[in-house]
């Protein structure tokens, strides 16, 4: 039986959602991605929202395909700065040394996940197991169209939960406590990269781009 994970990031830590032959087994949630690789040591892939693959200068050339792919959600795929950037220690710093080493600025969104992409990467190196997707490019792939609406509408969130079920991961009403006060549009992001991590583990998953880029350039965007 394929089991995979499919992890998202929250304001405390990550959330996981695992699946075993493609139904939802389980809802966590992890203060690191080390304690996530940890416990899940039986899955065969982990699928998570946060770029691995760090750019020797950017554009990276997954986060260009992606919002080329999702169409009018292109604004949630932040851009993934060097790590030359995101070792500086604080914002005001990084954008100046951004500006002058690479001539461009830097988006607070993208310094704001620094701790989770440097820790990630850090496990990443160590276990292939590990592997990129963007919940928005997989909801674009279920939906086999570009999403009208923000996960955060109601509409949104319909939209998405609906999309899962269509997949057979289907989303319980009720969370154990642990997960329960996780906020609803990582819950439906995690839920979506675990549909792609079982498309990755079965090898049916594509990438964006569609080719490897040069080495040093970052990876890909699994989905």
């Amino acid at each position: 039986m394929a089991r995979v994970v499919g992890a998202d990031v929250w304001k405390s830590g990550w959330v996981a959602v695992v699946t075993v032959d493609g139904w939802i087994a389980s809802i966590d949630a992890y203060d690191t991605m080390a304690d996530l690789a940890e416990t899940e040591s039986a899955a065969d892939v982990i699928a998570v929202d946060i770029p691995i693959g760090l750019p020797i200068a950017p554009p990276r050339p997954a986060d260009s395909a992606a919002r080329k792919f999702i169409g009018s959600r292109g604004s949630s795929i932040f851009p993934t700065p060097p790590r030359d950037v995101l070792e500086v220690d604080t914002y005001k710093k990084a954008l100046a040394f951004s500006r002058k080493r690479y001539g461009i600025g830097l988006t607070a969104q993208s310094y704001a996940l620094r701790h989770r992409i440097l820790e990630t990467d850090a496990v990443a190196r160590a276990d292939d197991r590990v592997v990129e997707i963007h919940p928005e490019v997989t909801f674009r792939a279920l939906a086999g169209r570009p999403l009208a609406f923000s996960k955060r509408t109601w509409n949104g969130h319909s939209e998405r939960r609906r999309l899962l079920s269509g997949v057979g991961l289907s989303i319980p009403d009720r969370l154990p406590d642990a997960v329960g006060s996780v906020p609803a549009d990582d819950v439906l992001d995690a839920t979506a990269a675990a549909w792609s991590a079982a498309r990755y583990a079965s090898g049916d998953a594509r990438t964006l781009p569609d080719e490897m880029p040069l080495p040093g350039f970052g990876e890909v965007i699994w989905y």
